[in-house]
């Protein structure tokens, strides 16, 4: 399943609160799909920073009223992007994704304009190399960063992983990767050095060139190996972690293991944990 449809010409009918229209819609399995709106005028963010979104709820039985579902997503293409992107579960009995999964070009969303998040530049302290940690839906602030050439600016080395159960759950990831080699601006900044944006790929359930949990990889060392690096170090290492809040902790423990702190906006240090995500 990798289906797609996009409009070309949205025009938003404003007839929700904070309306956005939907321009394009692509389902990779019956598990995640990610979408485009139109983009507020007036919203500024930073690449990493999420938002949040929604559709009208089912009217109360009783009173007839429709209460807005939100969420936090974060926003998967970069700050400089015209429009918003999105990448997606599908829950069947969740409240919000029950109803996001089946929106098509030309629809509206509620998108609030308040950014905010921990996963950007400002929140770490200067490093050498950048580690990206993602499980599932958690790759799409990260979508957003490898796709701002201050990312390229900042860091020799710039290393996306992602942790899927199945192959086709990597698909996102790994077609965004290779777009980058072809693109105008991006292209550019990649060929300034060998290996300026790796991608890191494993799966836990379906067999797959690599196979196991990234923490289990960091603890034996074995993506080490397979990268060529001798390890994460507090004097060049930097590191921006996304996904179950079982990742997160285990994460947290083996990224202090190597010495790192934790950031924050108002205090950079060597890594940062994005805390609103679930999924």
């Amino acid at each position: 399943m990798n289906e797609r449809t996009q409009v070309t010409d949205a025009t938003p009918i404003k007839t929700l609160p904070d309306a956005q229209t939907v321009t394009e819609v692509q389902h990779y399995t019956d598990r995640l799909f990610r979408f485009r709106v139109t983009r507020p005028a007036s919203l500024r963010f930073r690449s990493g920073e999420f938002v949040m979104i929604g559709l009208m709820g089912d009217p109360d039985p009783k009173t007839g009223k429709q209460k807005p579902l939100l969420r936090a997503y974060s926003i998967a293409s970069p700050s400089w992007d015209e429009e918003l992107e999105f990448y997606s579960i599908k829950v069947q009995d969740g409240p919000l994704t029950s109803k996001l999964q089946h929106i098509k070009p030309g629809d509206q969303l509620i998108l609030r304009p308040k950014p905010v998040g921990t996963l950007v530049h400002d929140a770490l302290l200067p490093g050498k190399r950048l580690w990206f940690f993602a499980t599932g839906t958690g790759i799409a602030p990260f979508a957003s960063l490898i796709r701002d050439p201050q990312t390229y600016s900042d860091y020799d080395q710039v290393i996306l992983t992602h942790t899927c159960r199945d192959v086709a759950e990597l698909t996102y990831g790994r077609e965004l990767v290779e777009s980058l080699k072809s693109d105008e601006m991006l292209g550019e900044l990649l060929e300034g050095g060998q290996d300026k944006l790796v991608y890191y790929p494993t799966t836990t359930r379906e067999r797959s060139p690599k196979m196991g949990r990234i923490t289990t990889r960091l603890e034996d060392g074995t993506v080490f190996r397979d990268l060529g690096i001798d390890g994460i170090t507090p004097g060049t290492d930097r590191a921006m972690v996304c996904g179950s809040m079982g990742l997160n902790t285990d994460l947290k423990r083996i990224l202090e293991g190597f010495g790192l702190r934790e950031g924050a906006n108002s205090e950079p240090a060597e890594y940062v944990v994005e805390k609103a995500f679930v999924g």
